[in-house]
């Protein structure tokens, strides 16, 4: 396999990856003093840091290889993910200050101080199984891609390279390793990848031009709205189910959250959202449109642009249209994508396994012993990932990027309405959170199973019969909409047939809970700016929404 970069490329990418270690040292010769130090920063990062830090642990290999990938097979439908923007704001601005308020290090501990222990058990171990079977294993399946493609190395010495790299300045560093070289991986991701989408459409003739060839090869692949029936896309599928897991991986998911929970105050977590929210909305123009353009170029140059796997578009771009040197800044910033993600799932799994398990266990464990029990945790769960790997070829037809929105629409529903719900009404009681949460799994277990079961009929498009295929045949979008209703309906039930919670206990916790100082506090956390940003970015998104539609 013959290597893609040249002399310069290779010294491009030596400084950058030499930055990146110096960032490392610096932070790990701060010395962390304790587990805050360690799981949040010692809860000390400015709201710049934080928002850069959100993005950067969202846009991962996912996005590199597989929003560029859909965008290269199916368009713009994939697109109303990343204008989850305005999910961003929610969670600076109605979940945010809970959260703070409870002084939790994580979102499992958030549930018990909300309902109990159960709750907390429960979300801990379920955390760190989602966590293998969709950021580990996705991250490093997609890293073995792009650094087999651009080292010209075979693809498990690239994935387990860059695990290894990034493993040891997690482990070492912590919350503020992660946080601070986010911050830098940030830059140079979007810089590598806007030059990525300027010479493309260059190369294909402007977007007059893109527009154009794509419709004519593929009518529907501008069009965001695809009719309720459609098989794969269904906008409502996509508007509502897609909102449902965005709430989910935004709001509560600790892998997002723990950046928030680094700032000193709400203000400054909120304004870190808010600025990670406008970020959010690059992902459209840095990775989809650069899909869609490798598209159009496989149609004007079959010649000198190729692509046998949707999941390889952005890696054939980088090799094909970067001049030297620039190759090597994009393939540093392909591999800070692949490196944030993976540093950010790590840290946030020591975190989950450390605080939520181990610590509930061994409660008389030093701080120094929980530090090395949390760098110990890290290895096991980037093994978990990578025996997963295999697996994931047989779920959402092989296109990553589908196969993580699958995915993540089962594992959300439960989640996403317990912690909703025991946010906005106080009367739902610890019975109904257990209740909803195992009901969930249940529901994951045989929609999952299903699937893989079922996936060579699902693909070929044969009726197998049988209420198992019917329920495996269901479009994952709109499973995620059943999912969440039945958990609304489940949660709401339970917690009326049964006894009221103690209200002392969750106070400040709840909405119906708010003390007048908790109101007068939350008041004082926002300025003008602040509302008039999250009002503009919000008609920014509806702008983009309105633009897609054919």
């Amino acid at each position: 396999m013959k290597t893609v970069l040249e002399s310069a490329d290779w010294v491009v990418l030596g400084i950058y990856l030499l930055a990146l270690i110096a960032v490392a040292v610096w932070v790990v010769l701060q010395k962390n003093k304790n587990t805050e130090d360690y799981f949040l920063a010692g809860r000390n990062v400015g709201w710049f840091v934080i928002g850069a830090s959100i993005f950067a642990s969202n846009i991962g290999s996912e996005h590199v290889v597989g929003l560029a990938g859909t965008g290269f097979e199916s368009g713009t439908p994939m697109a109303h993910y990343e204008l989850h923007a305005w999910i961003v704001l929610l969670l600076g601005w109605l979940f945010l200050p809970f959260y703070i308020r409870s002084g939790a290090f994580t979102m499992p501990e958030f549930l018990e101080k909300r309902f109990d222990s159960r709750s907390r058990w429960f979300l801990s171990v379920f955390s760190l199984v989602a966590y293998v079977l969709t950021k580990v294993s996705v991250t490093i399946y997609a890293g073995g891609i792009v650094v087999s493609e651009l080292l010209g190395i075979p693809f498990w010495y690239g994935a387990i390279g860059i695990v290894i790299f990034t493993g040891i300045y997690t482990v070492i560093g912590g919350m503020k390793a992660v946080i601070y070289t986010e911050t830098l991986q940030t830059i140079i991701l979007i810089l590598g990848s806007l030059i990525i989408t300027y010479l493309g459409l260059q190369e294909v003739g402007g977007w007059g031009q893109l527009r154009d060839t794509v419709i004519a090869e593929s009518p529907q692949h501008f069009n965001m709205w695809r009719p309720m029936s459609d098989p794969d896309f269904p906008w409502t599928g996509l508007l509502f189910g897609g909102t449902i897991v965005g709430v989910w991986y935004w709001c509560t998911d600790q892998y997002i959250v723990q950046r928030t929970l680094a700032a000193n105050n709400i203000k400054i977590g909120r304004r870190g959202a808010i600025f990670g929210a406008y970020l959010k909305l690059l992902p459209i123009l840095i990775f989809l449109v650069p899909g869609i353009i490798a598209f159009a170029l496989t149609i004007q140059q079959p010649e000198v642009f190729s692509v046998d796997k949707a999941d390889r578009a952005f890696p054939m771009l980088v090799k094909t249209l970067l001049p030297v040197g620039l190759k090597g800044l994009v393939a540093g910033g392909l591999m800070a994508a692949l490196m944030s993600s993976l540093a950010s799932v790590f840290n946030s799994c020591s975190t989950i396994f450390t605080i939520d398990i181990y610590k509930k266990l061994k409660p008389n464990k030093t701080e120094k012993q929980l530090l090395n029990t949390g760098k110990v945790a890290t290895g096991f769960i980037v093994v978990l990932g990578i025996i997963w790997i295999p697996i994931m070829d047989k779920i959402g037809g092989g296109v990553m990027y589908q196969y993580l929105q699958n995915v993540q629409s089962y594992i959300a529903p439960p989640v996403t309405a317990v912690f909703l719900l025991g946010i906005i009404w106080k009367r739902v009681n610890s019975k109904a959170a257990i209740t909803t949460l195992l009901a969930g799994l249940v529901l994951l277990i045989l929609r999952l199973g299903s699937e893989i079961y079922y996936q060579p009929q699902l693909s070929a498009g044969v009726e197998a019969g049988g209420i198992l295929y019917a329920f495996a045949a269901i479009n994952f979008a709109h499973m995620a909409i059943y999912m969440f209703l039945f958990s609304v309906i489940l949660c709401v039930s339970v917690s009326l047939a049964t006894a009221e919670p103690d209200y002392a206990r969750i106070k400040g916790l709840s909405f119906g809970t708010l003390t007048a100082e908790d109101k007068a506090a939350t008041k004082k956390s926002y300025d003008t700016i602040d509302v008039v940003l999250s009002v503009l970015l919000v008609i920014i998104v509806i702008a983009i929404l309105s633009y897609f539609t054919g």
